[in-house]
């Protein structure tokens, strides 16, 4: 049986991947990056985290968790490499 909570998560997860270039946009077909993208999908996964907050199984917790972070941690990586990138154009 299918997890719609996982389902949503998952979509988001999608639409941040994309949006940190990290995969392809199957609408465009190209790698796109867009970080204020990217920093939407944190934030609505953030507030499905607070609103779902004691009501989640202990793999969907898990899941959502895992995902949040790992978005987070690429989304600051991706931030470095363009203020490195800005800094290098300066010099």
């Amino acid at each position: 049986m299918k997890n719609n909570f996982l389902v949503i998560v998952d979509f988001f997860a999608q639409i941040g991947w994309q949006s940190l270039g990290k995969i392809v946009n199957p609408a465009t077909g190209k790698i796109e990056k867009n970080l204020q993208m990217t920093k939407e999908i944190i934030e609505i996964l953030e507030t499905l985290k607070e609103k779902t907050k004691g009501n989640l199984t202990e793999d969907e917790n898990r899941i959502l968790m895992a995902t949040i972070t790992d978005l987070k941690l690429n989304y600051v990586d991706e931030i470095s490499k363009e203020e490195n990138e800005g800094n290098k154009t300066k010099t």
